[in-house]
C-alpha cells in the first residue's frame, strides 16, 4: 500500500519538475558555444530522469534528486558567478536546488 504524499514531498516533486524544465529552457534559449545543444541536454537532463525509477517510493526518489541537486547547485553558482546573460536562470537553478534539499531535510523524521 502506498502512503499519501505530504506537502513537503509535493513541493519537492514540483521543484524537481521545475529544475528539469529550467535545464531544457536554459540550453534551448542560451545554447552553449563549445558543444551542440543536444550534447548539453544529454548531459543535464537524463540524471534528473533517473529518480523516476524510484518514484513508487517518493521519499527515495526525492533523496536521489536531492543528491543530484548538489551538482546542479554547483553548476548554478558557477554560472551565476561567470555568466551575465543567463544569470537569472542560474539564480532560479540555485533556488530550486535549495528548495529540493530543504524539502528533503525537512521531511526527515526521527524514529
Amino acid at each position: 500500500m502506498r502512503a499519501a504524499t505530504t506537502g513537503l514531498q509535493k513541493a519537492g516533486l514540483i521543484a524537481w519538475a521545475a529544475l528539469l524544465g529550467v535545464q531544457v529552457l536554459w540550453y534551448t534559449t542560451y545554447p552553449p558555444v563549445s558543444i551542440p545543444v543536444w550534447v548539453a541536454l544529454l548531459i543535464t537532463v537524463p540524471p534528473l530522469l533517473l529518480p523516476l525509477l524510484a518514484l513508487r517510493n517518493v521519499t527515495r526518489a526525492l533523496l536521489w534528486v536531492g543528491i543530484l541537486a548538489l551538482f546542479y547547485f554547483c553548476h548554478g553558482v558557477s554560472e551565476a558567478w561567470s555568466s551575465t546573460g543567463d544569470r537569472w536562470l542560474a539564480f532560479i537553478e540555485i533556488a530550486l536546488c535549495l528548495l529540493l534539499i530543504g524539502t528533503l531535510g525537512a521531511g526527515v523524521r526521527r524514529r
